[in-house]
């Protein structure tokens, strides 16, 4: 299948011309958003949210009837696009059968969900712990991790982002740890990142080769029987789309079972086609201990999370409690919106369309806007799951925006980018390239144009001292 033959599937949603504008109303629901809710991760007297009225597709509208090419997936989780009729239509015919029911029950659709997920994964991978979201899904993750192995410290990238619980932000290396470190036993190192590379390394192969010993490093300073788990995304997502070089992850695989350490795979974010495969980490040969999900698993159309389970670890607690659980773990809502969008990227074939995309049309367009623009210092990605790594200088590589923080470049990038009708993503110095794992050809060249104008625009900030 081309890529873009997805784009005119009949039963992908249609985007419809935006609703009739209708600012008063969306000046109502600004004020009633700024009078009650309190948002995260922000000064709440300093944002401005965007009123949205609809979607379809990739595009989502305001009030005024301005329509954005959405190429954030908005927290990188539309991986089918909004919408999507079938998906819709299966949480319609839920609600109408049966909208909630508690976990200790047994129910069709938290089963076919489970199953269906289980069947993407590895042969020995059959169990489903089903969260809310993510965050609790890694939450989950680390307590069996504990459990099973009778070790507390958990490993970590200092590049990563797991969620805002108590573990989970812990474990997290950005700046969102720092007032929230209030878990313990966690430990991070530093993964492979060439562009920026801790370790003096000249070649993709010198960065798996030194990043995996610095990793076996901090494993016997720490002690290896006092370390549970190794949580590292497969695929790097809000800290910088860093894809594991050729070995890395089977090094890790390999060290994990020298030292008798579960590795846990976060797939919150690369899962579900986000890198042209199930899960991120089927780019190695190797198969995980725990994989915890959310985000694409339904494209974000209900809440829903999990960590599937090896057997191996599943049999743990065969006969011993789990001492977790949520009220709402597999709501019937959630999973039968999780079934029918894994049903949908099966007939539609949407993990090859992202990862036949990526190759064909995402990759060689970034790489020549580069070309185009010096501002953008590297190009890396798989799938729909790209970053541009943005410098004042390609030659020293300082960075666009401080590490933690942004920039009047950066901010002007992303107002250029609204202005013009396309939604992007960025964090710090980055512009992430995440559009839905449906997205077409034509869709893409939309977003491509408007991104070129945007870095045109930027240019007088690129400050070459060499």
């Amino acid at each position: 299948m081309k890529s873009g033959d997805h784009g005119s599937n009949p039963s992908k949603a249609e985007v419809p011309n935006p609703i009739p504008s209708n600012p008063d109303r969306g000046k109502e629901v600004f004020d009633l958003d700024r009078t009650h809710v309190f948002h995260s991760w922000s000064a709440q007297a300093q944002i401005a949210p965007l009123p949205v009225a609809g979607g379809a597709g990739s595009y989502f509208w305001d009030f005024e009837g301005k329509k954005y090419l959405d190429f954030s997936c908005q927290l990188v989780f539309t991986n089918i696009g909004f919408q999507h009729p079938k998906v819709v239509k299966a949480i319609q015919d839920q609600a109408a059968k049966l909208t909630t029911v508690a976990p200790q029950v047994a129910n069709d659709a938290r089963g076919e969900a489970a199953k269906r997920i289980a069947s993407v994964a590895g042969k020995a991978h059959n169990k489903v712990f089903f969260t809310n979201g993510g965050a609790d899904a890694v939450e989950n993750a680390i307590k069996m991790a504990r459990i099973h192995t009778g070790r507390h410290k958990i490993l970590s990238f200092y590049r990563s982002y797991h969620g805002n619980t108590t573990s989970a932000i812990t474990a997290t290396g950005d700046p969102r740890r720092w007032p929230n470190e209030f878990a313990y036993g966690h430990v991070h190192f530093f993964g492979p990142y060439l562009y920026r590379t801790a370790f003096w390394s000249k070649s993709e192969e010198e960065e798996c080769e030194r990043a995996l010993k610095h990793l076996e490093d901090v494993i016997i300073f720490e002690g290896a029987k006092t370390v549970a788990a190794i949580l590292i995304e497969s695929v790097v997502g809000t800290a910088g789309v860093l894809i594991p070089p050729k070995g890395y992850l089977e090094g890790v695989r390999a060290l994990c079972d020298k030292y008798g350490i579960l590795w846990i795979a976060d797939e919150v974010m690369s899962g579900f086609g986000r890198t042209g495969n199930w899960f991120g980490y089927q780019l190695s040969s190797v198969e995980p201990d725990l994989i915890t999900f959310a985000k694409g698993v339904n494209s974000g159309y209900v809440p829903l999370g999990g960590v599937v389970i090896s057997d191996a670890i599943a049999k743990t607690f065969d006969d011993r409690v789990f001492p977790g659980g949520l009220t709402y773990s597999g709501h019937p809502l959630a999973c039968a919106s999780a079934v029918a969008t894994i049903d949908v990227m099966r007939e539609e074939q949407v993990v090859e369309n992202a990862r036949e995309i990526g190759e064909k049309v995402i990759g060689p367009a970034l790489r020549a806007l580069a070309e185009k623009h010096p501002v953008i210092g590297e190009v890396r990605g798989v799938g729909v799951f790209w970053a541009l790594d943005l410098v004042k200088d390609r030659a020293t590589r300082e960075p666009l925006a401080p590490y933690g923080g942004t920039s009047e470049a950066m901010s002007f990038f992303v107002s250029e980018c609204k202005k013009n009708g396309l939604m992007p993503f960025s964090n710090f110095n980055r512009v992430h390239v995440v559009p839905p794992c449906n997205v077409s050809a034509d869709e893409f060249a939309e977003g491509l144009a408007i991104m070129d104008k945007a870095f045109t625009a930027i240019g007088k900030y690129y400050e070459e001292k060499s």
